[in-house]
């Protein structure tokens, strides 16, 4: 089980990981380049659950290298992490962060730290 907290103490082991806002959902961001959001679920997209019930939030939106990465990381089948049909086509997962392990957790944002910062950050970053 991870927390918001353990979000927090992760992105701030990361050089030069800024957190911000945008529409009321905290954003973390390396020069510019989205990492990760809190994301809630839409009425629609709540009614595409049906009668399964939704991942409890809070949610969070992890971004991924690429499509094909994001399938690696759905296929790892790692408790917490899933899509829906908004994600289609777009590079991210969902996390449900109240079942996900923290070292899982981890990995994910870091993986997405290493897609998004610039390569003189990366080649000083000993993770």
């Amino acid at each position: 089980m991870s927390t918001l907290e353990d979000v927090a103490r992760i992105m701030g082991e990361l050089p030069e990981v800024v957190e911000g806002e945008h529409h009321g959902h905290a954003t973390w961001s390396v020069r510019g380049k989205g990492i990760a959001w809190l994301r809630s679920f839409s009425k629609a997209a709540l009614r595409r659950f049906g009668d399964h019930t939704p991942p409890a939030e809070p949610i969070l939106a992890v971004n991924t290298k690429d499509l094909h990465d994001k399938e690696g990381v759905l296929a790892a089948g790692l408790n917490g992490v899933f899509t829906i049909e908004h994600f289609n086509n777009y590079p991210a997962v969902l996390v449900e962060l109240g079942v996900i392990d923290p070292r899982d957790l981890r990995d994910l944002l870091v993986d997405a730290w290493l897609a998004a910062a610039p390569a003189d950050l990366v080649d000083g970053f000993s993770g």
